[in-house]
């Protein structure tokens, strides 16, 4: 066979793959929708207290888990591998789960994205008055993300890679070479905090040479307070944040909607 024809083959192999993939996902979350009340009850009388309770706190074990990487949670994950023949009850024991990370570990699980049922998991306990939690020493990807989504932010929401790496290269974090702290910082930026969910990296249409841009990301829209960053900035500039108007106001906005979730 020609490398051509064993390149094409890898290239098919591949793509059939990600397609098994997601047909699993799919059949796994349309079990959960397919669950009767008939099931439910029967699940409530053949489940024990104790195994429930169990279950209850391998989810938790599981999330928490995944968490570490700050890699989103898939309900199907959940389903496949650690609620398997307990589907039928998923919401009782979610919500117990929720009300777990809650009492216990002071965290809220969030679903952000409703049509793919994917979850993180939020820190609900207020950071040290004046100091953001991404910028906390020890955590120096997270200030590097801090610093990024300040930049969109105060640019409106949406800006170039470019103007990225400039400012990035003015703090002396040059993309383009191996940084001590980060190691390959346009990986992290463009691989690990997208995966994260922190940020999106999207094509811009109709560019050539291929431009692309940077926004916030769902979890980021979730755990950030855009009032906190805007103080931030505004120590940083020694500038009063309400004399950035428009910021101010959406910050604003966003503080009294989270307050009310």
């Amino acid at each position: 066979m020609s490398q051509r024809k064993k390149a094409v083959s890898a290239s098919q192999n591949k793509t059939q793959r990600r397609s098994q993939v997601c047909l699993d996902e799919d059949d796994e979350d349309a079990h959960f929708s397919q669950i009767t009340s008939s099931q439910v009850q029967r699940a409530r009388e053949h489940f024990t207290p104790v195994q429930i309770d169990r279950k209850v706190a391998e989810v938790v074990q599981f999330i928490l888990i995944k968490d570490q990487k700050k890699i989103p949670i898939r309900r199907a994950d959940i389903g496949k591998h650690v609620i398997k023949e307990y589907k039928a009850i998923y919401t009782e024991i979610m919500n117990r789960v929720c009300r777990k990370f809650d009492q216990v570990f002071g965290l809220k699980l969030v679903e952000i994205d409703p049509k793919n049922h994917i979850y993180i998991l939020i820190n609900k306990l207020e950071p040290i008055h004046g100091e953001p939690v991404s910028m906390r020493p020890g955590n120096p990807k997270s200030g590097l993300l801090f610093v990024i989504l300040s930049v969109i932010f105060m640019k409106g929401g949406v800006i170039k890679e470019n103007l990225v790496w400039n400012t990035l290269k003015k703090l002396r974090v040059d993309p383009g070479e191996k940084h001590d702290e980060f190691g390959d910082v346009k990986k992290v930026v463009t691989d690990e905090f997208v995966r994260q969910k922190y940020l999106e990296y999207v094509k811009i249409p109709h560019t050539e040479p291929v431009e692309y841009e940077f926004r916030w990301g769902l979890r980021a829209e979730k755990e950030m307070s855009k009032l906190k960053l805007l103080e931030f900035v505004g120590e940083l500039f020694g500038q009063d944040p309400q004399s950035w108007t428009q910021q101010f106001r959406e910050a604003s906005t966003a503080e009294t909607s989270s307050q009310r979730s």
